[in-house]
């Protein structure tokens, strides 16, 4: 499999999760100990990615284009992300996005995910 197909197949679980308002289902495209970094102070783990998810508004969807991409290892596949949070209520919210996607046995899950605004 491709890294852009990699890359897509877990990025469209998470999109449709956030899409949908589905925090757990949001988390549950991160390892267990995956660290979080959002616009909030990060967390370690899939409670507290869910928890960052709860809090996002309803409605609210994301739409990512890749960027850039690197294979690491045979298990880590580096990506890098545009990504436009699109809000009911106010200007939508461009933001570069970094993950870390690592495979296990059950598949890729996002082991790292930071986010940086656009200067």
């Amino acid at each position: 499999m491709s890294d852009e197909a990699v890359l897509r197949g877990v990025l469209n679980r998470w999109k449709a999760a956030v899409d949908a308002h589905e925090p757990e289902q949001a988390a549950d495209c991160f390892t267990e100990d995956a660290i979080f970094q959002g616009l909030h102070p990060y967390t370690v783990g899939r409670a507290g990615i869910s928890a960052y998810y709860a809090s996002q508004p309803p409605g609210m969807t994301a739409d990512y284009r890749i960027l850039e991409s690197r294979r690491l290892t045979p298990t880590l596949l580096l990506g890098y992300h545009s990504v436009d949070f699109a809000f009911p209520d106010r200007p939508t919210l461009t933001v570069n996005l970094g993950v870390l996607l690592r495979r296990a046995a059950d598949g890729w899950s996002i082991a790292h995910y930071q986010v940086s605004l656009l200067p």
